[in-house]
């Protein structure tokens, strides 16, 4: 990531950047100035605006004009909010079913375990992880679209465990040992979809410092005390898609996304009640503030109780494979705006379908709130509910890129650069 630390050293002349968060339902626009004293992103200027039908599919750009047209007014509103007139340098996210994430591991068993590990050795390692993820993503997206060869990009990459004989290290550098292991986090996105937010960051006229796996940045923007023995889900419910992400020890395992959010909960509620798509997504929203009569918010509720069970059906798929190997967590967190709908967090309470999963208790379920993501201070006070945190989850991940590039991440980066070309 130190790759863009340059820019953030430099700045906008306003010394501002831009978090846009391009959803399928609303695009959100954040700008923010990163605090020299605490290393803290500071939000003052926020911009939503709600998307077009055909501008988003499933989480993925339909219509580049169209999220064109909406971004720019996002980012217009954000502006003059902030009393800023440009900002260009921008981290933007990405999702979609076919945005993958993984972690790989390799066990590399080392012919002169006495001799100290050298630069160029811990590079050959790094080497065999990638090439081994790219492989095994690949195959993946294969298998998924029935198409032999899918072209992605590698968008994000972190090492999350490092050992030297099944002792946990930072740095190998100079350590002796048999058997080095090594886990890094991959993220990676088809080309057409990263050619389409290439296409609008340019038309926005936007410095397109990085682009983000969205849950990913969701799942780095949480810290807590002791990292290392921090273990969750974490759930992102979008318009077209839900974003899962699974943390182990600190350590994010990796990344699972499905077409289906609260788009589809509005289209049945359209059916049902026989209303225009904008007038049931009002319904939908009346709903989950409560703000209905009793007897049309039972009919609301028993029409979408059939809704989160399928989609409670996806999320059981999509942790089956992250149960392969371990217990999973028994935290789970909620965000984005899908998220709202009383259904989903009552059908992750019921008991029915962790019995399928290995789960040690019963999880525990609650909200990502603004307040969570301690490295991003909001002075606009808009940011206020889960439907937030994404946004706020890539200018969190954005902070990393100021701070000085540690070691082993300036390493990593430098071999992914050396196996794309």
């Amino acid at each position: 990531m130190g790759i863009f630390s340059r820019f953030f050293s430099k700045g906008d002349q306003s010394g501002s950047f831009l978090a846009l968060d391009i959803g399928t339902e609303v695009v959100k626009a954040l700008i923010f100035k990163v605090d020299a004293e605490t290393g803290q992103g500071v939000v003052f200027g926020v911009g939503r605006v709600s998307q077009k039908l055909g501008n988003m599919q499933s989480g993925a750009v339909s219509d580049i004009s169209g999220v064109i047209e909406a971004s720019r007014e996002a980012i217009a509103i954000a502006q003059e909010k902030a009393k800023v007139k440009k900002v260009r340098q921008s981290i933007i996210g990405i999702a979609g079913e076919l945005v993958k994430g993984t972690t790989t591991t390799v066990h590399y068993d080392r012919v002169k375990p006495e001799q100290h590990i050298a630069l160029s050795e811990l590079k050959m390692i790094i080497q065999k992880v990638q090439e081994k993820a790219l492989e095994r993503i690949q195959k993946q997206l294969a298998w998924e679209t029935n198409q032999s060869e899918i072209d992605v990009k590698l968008i994000n990459a972190a090492i999350v465990d490092v050992r030297i004989d099944g002792y946990h290290i930072t740095n190998p550098i100079n350590f002796q040992g048999r058997d080095v292991s090594m886990s890094i986090f991959n993220a990676y996105a088809p080309m057409i979809h990263l050619g389409a937010l290439e296409s609008i960051a340019s038309a926005l006229d936007l410095d397109l410092l990085s682009i983000a796996a969205e849950p990913y940045a969701v799942a780095c923007s949480v810290e807590v005390e002791d990292m290392m023995d921090f273990s969750a889900i974490f759930i992102d419910i979008g318009g077209g898609t839900t974003d899962i992400a699974v943390v182990r020890n600190g350590g994010l395992e990796g990344t699972k996304m499905f077409a289906l959010g609260g788009r589809a909960f509005t289209r049945h509620i359209s059916q049902d009640f026989h209303l225009s798509f904008e007038e049931a997504e009002k319904l939908k929203i009346d709903y989950s503030l409560g703000r209905l009569d009793a007897e049309t918010a039972a009919r609301v509720g028993t029409f979408l109780q059939e809704d989160c069970e399928v989609w409670l059906g996806g999320v059981q798929l999509s942790l089956m494979e992250f149960a392969e190997t371990d217990v999973l967590p028994s935290k789970i967190f909620l965000c984005g705006g899908g998220s709202a709908l009383p259904g989903i967090k009552m059908a992750l309470n019921t008991t029915e379908w962790i019995t399928q999963l290995p789960f040690s208790k019963p999880p525990q379920v609650g909200f990502l709130q603004p307040k969570d993501i301690v490295k991003i201070v909001d002075t606009t006070g808009e940011l206020i509910n889960p439907q937030d945190i994404t946004p706020m989850g890539l200018a969190n991940l954005a902070l990393g890129f100021v701070h000085e590039e540690k070691m082993l991440a300036g390493l990593l980066r430098k071999t992914v650069q050396t196996i794309q070309k």
